[in-house]
């Protein structure tokens, strides 16, 4: 499943990273100067081990798109969460769900 946030356009071409697909998660992450406006990815080699919403001190220069990849477990995840504060379940907690798994991968967008 891929998931396209509304408020965002992509220059990239991801057409591989769909077709490709084999299982876990992805997120798109974009190098940015104040990295601390934006959700930021803290990286291990290839796997996500953490997302910070608006980080006063970011623990890299990477911010999470609106670009997400799930497996068939995302059903799974989904049925597990409880909702936010706003009352609605939270793709941040869906992100985490599979960062917690191990299952989180992300690729660098070289693109604006």
């Amino acid at each position: 499943m891929a998931v396209i946030l509304e408020d965002n356009i992509f220059q990239d071409n991801v057409s591989g990273d769909v077709s490709g697909f084999t299982g876990g998660g992805r997120i798109f992450l974009k190098e940015v100067p104040e990295a601390n406006r934006f959700g930021v990815a803290e990286l291990d080699g290839d796997r996500v081990i953490s997302i910070e919403k608006k980080p006063e001190v970011p623990k890299s220069d990477y911010a999470v798109t609106g670009l997400y990849m799930y497996d068939f477990e995302v059903f799974d995840a989904v049925r597990k969460l409880t909702p936010s504060g706003r009352g609605e379940l939270e793709i941040t907690d869906v992100n985490n769900y599979y960062i917690g798994e191990g299952w989180m991968m992300y690729r660098v967008l070289d693109r604006g």
